[in-house]
């Protein structure tokens, strides 16, 4: 081939490969973006007693590490003991499973436990998102952390679609606040149906007051919440 067209065959080549380039680009901006990890528009709130370590792990086991969604969780615990129940359960779980902290950033697809003796909260960022927010408040239903306490704070987060659960457990902690939320129109509110609970005192009492709109042997929650949290 002679010299100059050979230069005239390379500069086809890259005037192709520029179009080429270009179009992909194009293709590439007008492409919808995906949603960033660390944003989410539901969340899991899950209560739970005696009882609970086992129906914790038969729920958590069952979601997948991109769980749309974070999940934060109240387990009556003495402290020193929430920290262990948090690296058993991330040991078997696909999502990401530890203990809150203060402050810490809610992100989907990582479950955050209370810790024994303090209040969790779930709080405004100031970035934008959510976050988890501790505190030594006088306990309530007896518990700290409360399960009614954590539900509360979801009332005056309007910008998400909140649903909240209730396992097996001694007692009412839980109910009256999934009573409010119910009321207020959150998204979705389960509770263990009796036959899979070990004590059935927090899901009943939750029934009993009309705001439960699922009531699930334990088995079925965790896929439940696969196809309702989007």
């Amino acid at each position: 081939m002679k010299p100059e067209s050979a230069k005239k065959a390379k500069d086809t080549k890259l005037r192709r490969q520029s179009l080429t380039e270009a179009k992909v680009e194009s293709l590439d901006m007008e492409r919808p973006r995906s949603r960033s990890r660390t944003e989410f528009t539901d969340l899991v709130a899950i209560g739970t007693s005696t009882g609970g370590p086992k129906a914790l792990k038969a729920v958590l086991e069952k979601l997948p590490a991109d769980f749309p969604a974070p999940v934060v969780i109240v387990q009556h615990m003495p402290p020193n003991f929430t920290k262990s129940l948090a690296q058993r359960l991330n040991s078997l779980s696909a999502m990401n499973v530890v203990e809150a902290e203060e402050g810490m950033a809610l992100l989907p697809g990582n479950a955050y436990i209370a810790p024994g003796g303090l209040h969790l909260q779930v709080a405004s960022g100031a970035g934008g998102g959510y976050q988890a927010a501790l505190s030594k408040n006088e306990a309530c239903n007896g518990h700290r952390p409360s399960v009614d306490v954590m539900f509360e704070s979801l009332l005056s987060l309007h910008g998400l679609k909140k649903h909240v659960v209730l396992l097996t457990g001694m007692g009412s902690d839980g109910a009256r606040s999934m009573k409010r939320l119910y009321d207020a129109g959150v998204t979705s509110t389960i509770a263990e149906s009796e036959e899979s609970c070990v004590v059935y005192g927090m899901p009943r009492s939750a029934i009993e007051m009309g705001c439960v709109s699922q009531i699930l042997p334990l088995e079925q929650i965790g896929s439940k919440l696969i196809q309702i949290v989007k």
